[in-house]
């Protein structure tokens, strides 16, 4: 997921095309994420703060760029989550890093070069008309 790379410093002009280019995201909440597991193994349920934390995850835009090995990372991560939110605050930093990684905050889409933008309409005009009957309009 991560790219190589320095960290963007902001638009700065350069001479030569910069090495990465931001990869841009409809700002629309992705649908199609796997549920999490119904039980934690070993456990009978996850933390409430653990099934917030997935629903939040599963939902972000740029999920849409994901294939099945980063939802498997994605739900590894939700077992550190369930530690930390279950009270193992040792595991606070794997998870910070974790996030990092799936893009979970502006600054962190931000190091991964990842841009949400409004989506572009996809309406067509109500109703076109044809060049020949305006002209036939306007004429007669």
């Amino acid at each position: 997921m991560p790219m190589t790379g320095t960290k963007p410093k902001g638009e700065i002009r350069r001479r030569n095309k910069p090495v990465h280019d931001w990869t841009e995201v409809d700002a629309v909440p992705f649908e199609g994420g796997p549920k999490l597991p119904a039980t934690k193994p070993g456990e009978r349920t996850w933390p409430a703060a653990t099934r917030r934390w997935w629903k939040a995850i599963a939902r972000m835009p740029h999920c849409i760029l994901w294939d099945e090995s980063d939802w498997i990372f994605a739900l590894d991560t939700a077992f550190v989550a369930a530690a930390f939110h279950g009270g193992d605050i040792k595991v606070a930093t794997e998870l910070r890093n974790r996030e990092k990684v799936l893009g979970t905050t502006v600054d962190f889409r931000r190091d991964l070069r990842i841009r949400y933008v409004e989506p572009k309409p996809t309406e067509l005009p109500a109703s076109v008309t044809a060049i020949e009957a305006y002209r036939k309009e306007v004429e007669g």
